[in-house]
């Protein structure tokens, strides 16, 4: 900044101006709780530890949409909702069919959920129940979304959804056309629970901000998705699982390779985070899933590879694994294609989202903050040409 712009501008007015907003609180909550420093993560009152241990998606679903477990009647009756919603207009199914083979998953689920709005009911009272449903609806038709685009891009018939069985289940049924073992089903929704809310970050801003335009839910999301979509945020799981492939194919010793690459100051993704000084919570208890599956599974290798990526990372800059790191072998030794582990992150993220949102909207304020011009002022006009 020029020594003559600073001059003017009285930094007085602008007394909470972070990058990237670190630090600066926008919203209060009761969605989801961090202790960076003791590596604490807490869904509306229930560590992540807890649930993981105990509760379903389905529950997790409910907590996040009502700040409170559901009782016996209320978890069969939102069973019953969500399998209804699983289906998707024809529209979208044809929208699938024929977009680009190569096009990215995210791009597609963003672009199909948007098209959603088209075939939702407008209620103009937009009271709690009518979000719930809307929630239920969007929450529902993302994991059809996923697998039809991936079953449709392979060249393999769109499998229908269940009318029965958990959101992890009837997934990985119309993902693969066929039906998982209980271990595949425990693991893929223990994974869906991890990833259901985590504060106020990049999507779940995003998700508030156009919440808070009044705009529809379905909007939300989608914005969220696009967030959600970089690789400093949700993308980040598959660029861990890249660099594992890459590392395979260079047949390269993986603390050599991670030296080169911190040697070159290159990123290495799934490690570090902007609010945890601890390993991730989530980290943790994917690492032991991770081990878990790969020996199951028959990837040793990766999960060898993990372990010696993350013990060089912490012995040479300090640095403890995210939720990114693990979960990208995870769902790797699950045999899920590495573009899709964003497109699953989404898939579980919307519960969160769609709590956020549903808070938002219950009272109300339109997001905008101020901006710091640093830029020139009062120049004048020069004709085009004499430019």
């Amino acid at each position: 900044m020029a020594e003559s712009l600073k001059k003017d501008i009285d930094l007085s007015q602008y007394p909470h101006i972070n990058k990237g907003l670190e630090g600066i609180v926008a919203f209060s909550t009761t969605k989801s709780f961090i202790d960076g420093q003791e590596g604490k993560l807490i869904y509306a009152g229930y560590t992540i530890d807890t649930l993981a241990e105990n509760a379903t998606f389905e529950e997790v679903c409910f907590l996040l949409w009502n700040d409170r477990l559901p009782n016996e009647s209320e978890l069969s009756e939102l069973k019953t909702k969500l399998r209804k919603e699983r289906s998707i207009p024809s529209a979208v199914i044809n929208y699938l069919e024929n977009t680009s083979k190569k096009a990215e998953p995210m791009a597609v689920l963003r672009t199909a959920v948007s098209m959603l709005s088209d075939f939702h009911e407008v209620d103009t009272e937009n009271d709690k129940e009518f979000y719930l449903n809307k929630a239920i609806s969007i929450t529902a038709k993302i994991p059809t979304i996923i697998a039809a685009y991936d079953r449709a891009r392979n060249n393999k018939k769109i499998v229908e959804p269940l009318s029965d069985h958990s959101t992890a289940f009837n997934f990985l049924y119309m993902l693969n056309g066929e039906e998982p073992g209980d271990q595949a089903e425990k693991t893929m929704d223990l994974c869906l629970i991890l990833h259901a809310e985590h504060g106020m970050n990049a999507s779940t801003f995003t998700n508030r901000a156009i919440c808070s335009t009044q705009s529809d839910m379905y909007s939300s999301v989608t914005g969220a998705i696009g967030a959600l979509k970089g690789p400093l945020h949700g993308g980040a799981n598959q660029q861990v699982m890249n660099m594992l492939m890459d590392i395979d194919e260079q047949d390269a010793d993986p603390v050599d390779y991670v030296k080169g690459r911190l040697k070159r100051k290159e990123k290495i993704m799934g490690f570090g985070h902007r609010v945890y000084k601890t390993m991730d919570p989530r980290a943790r208890i994917l690492r032991g899933m991770s081990e878990k599956l790969s020996r199951e599974t028959g990837h040793e290798t990766l999960y060898e590879w993990s372990e010696a990526i993350l013990k060089t990372m912490k012995d040479e800059i300090g640095i403890d694994p995210n939720v990114d790191f693990f979960s990208a072998t995870v769902y790797y030794s699950m045999g899920i294609s590495p573009d899709l582990y964003t497109c699953i992150f989404a898939m579980s993220r919307v519960s969160g989202w769609t709590g956020h949102y549903i808070e938002q909207a219950e009272n109300n304020r339109l997001v905008r903050p101020r901006a710091l011009y640093t830029g020139e002022k009062d120049l004048d006009w020069v004709p085009v040409e004499e430019r």
